[in-house]
């Protein structure tokens, strides 16, 4: 019985978007802080403000994510960024889902390249609920992760094409004063 009632407590739960990028254009975004400093701009319905504790964006970076309308927020370590394999884990140390019935609440982000021109963001978030809400466990949605995964494809999409309208104008500028 004690077994079950373990089993129950644990999970995980995973959301896949093609972004339609390289891996490594992704990567960019996610790999360090910039995803962070995305989010409040780009999403303020789902992270108000995140701001940095401690760290340079790789292991053991802190970041302190305060939820919408701007009173409730979590601390989150990063425990692991793999640059050759793109994976990021972000660990919530403190408030947040750890005062909704969580003991654990880990984020797994991974970008797996498929094909030369695009990739895939899978977000993962593994759980475990404290003793005391196992009869009634706290909801668990990968819904947020996956609309900051289409808002920072947006975004980069958007960049990519700024980017290269400015190249082209150059090129073109360069070709007519020759």
């Amino acid at each position: 019985m004690a077994t079950e009632l373990t089993k129950a407590m644990k999970g995980s739960l995973c959301h896949e978007f093609e972004t339609g990028l390289t891996a490594a254009d992704v990567w960019e975004a996610y790999g360090g802080l910039l995803v962070g400093n995305l989010i409040p701009k780009l999403l303020p319905e789902v992270f108000s403000k995140v701001e940095l504790v401690e760290g340079d964006g790789g292991v053991g970076t802190i970041l302190l994510v305060t939820f919408p309308p701007g009173s409730e927020t979590m601390e989150e370590k990063f425990i692991k960024v793999d640059n050759e394999n793109y994976i990021k884990e972000a660990l919530v140390t403190e408030g947040g889902f750890l005062y909704h019935g969580f003991q654990k609440y880990l984020v797994r982000i991974e970008i797996i390249g498929k094909g030369e021109k695009t990739s895939i963001i899978r977000s993962t978030i593994e759980y475990e609920v404290d003793h005391e809400h196992a009869n009634n466990p706290p909801a668990v949605s990968t819904s947020g992760l996956a609309t900051i995964a289409e808002a920072v494809t947006k975004y980069i999409k958007e960049q990519k094409a700024l980017e290269n309208s400015w190249v082209f104008y150059f090129q073109r500028k360069v070709r007519q004063d020759r």
